[in-house]
């Protein structure tokens, strides 16, 4: 079986000292495809040159909500001459997050309407970032999403059936993590995840964090790792009673489909 581990952070402090083992250890456990999370624009630019050249890396390009205060003009510059590369398939990391608020709501607001604005003008798919924001998010993504030719898919995915819904309505592509292991806070996710059809759910460790709770024998780190990713699916197939080879195929297929991974190929 085959995976695709649709939000790794690989540029990631946490992987600085063994980053090669890590991808090794991935492919040793299936995970032969990764996109590599951008999350500003340094951040952007490094994941896009960890991917040049390398078979099954792939990045995104974008400023997350926790440093949208650091969004300038610049950065959205740099951002668009980062959606030209052929190794960057999607904006984002992008959104709102009204749980931490390390960036003040407005500044928020305001990069992620650029983002919107550069999904449009790239024909990049988004990807997404949410947390305690899902009404003033979604409305901002709904007034746009005529204008997004290449979609956008709800990264690291955490609520229930009704939000779930809602994006899917839309067109929207559902991005599930370990948190769907998480027998203290994933009873809504587990059951919101039932409802995805098959052609747009994708799985993703969202490494180093989100270590699933399901692995066994327990890991003696808490680091995350895109190897984990077939524990994530072992969970999602348990609960749509689908059997893992299932999931492979179809996770597989919405996945490279969606971002376009066998383009040119």
């Amino acid at each position: 079986m085959q995976w695709v581990d649709i939000g790794a952070n690989l540029v990631s402090r946490q992987f600085s000292s063994d980053l090669e083992a890590v991808m090794e250890r991935a492919k040793g456990a299936g995970v032969t495809r990764m996109i590599v999370t951008g999350t500003d624009g340094p951040g952007s630019a490094a994941s896009a040159e960890l991917c040049r050249g390398r078979e099954g890396l792939w990045s995104t390009a974008g400023v997350h909500p926790h440093h949208a205060s650091d969004f300038t003009d610049a950065t959205r510059e740099e951002l668009k001459a980062l959606s030209e590369r052929p190794e960057v398939v999607a904006i984002g990391e992008c959104g709102l997050d009204f749980n931490r608020n390390f960036s003040p709501r407005d500044a928020q607001i305001r990069a992620f309407a650029h983002q919107l604005e550069l999904g449009a003008e790239t024909g990049l798919p988004l990807f997404l970032h949410q947390r305690d924001a899902h009404d003033t998010f979604f409305a901002m993504l709904r007034e746009a999403w005529s204008s997004l030719p290449g979609g956008a898919v709800v990264h690291c995915f955490t609520e229930g059936p009704k939000e779930a819904a809602e994006y899917l309505e839309l067109g929207c592509h559902v991005g599930i993590t370990g948190w769907v292991a998480d027998e203290r806070r994933g009873a809504a996710l587990r059951d919101a995840v039932l409802e995805i059809p098959t052609d747009r759910l994708m799985l993703e460790t969202d490494a180093p964090y989100l270590m699933p709770r399901n692995i066994q024998p327990k890991p003696e780190t808490r680091r995350n790792e895109p190897m984990n990713l077939p524990w994530v699916a072992r969970e999602v197939a348990a609960l749509r009673t689908e059997s893992i080879e299932e999931l492979s195929r179809s996770a597989w297929d919405a996945t490279s489909t969606f971002f376009r991974l066998d383009e040119g190929a």
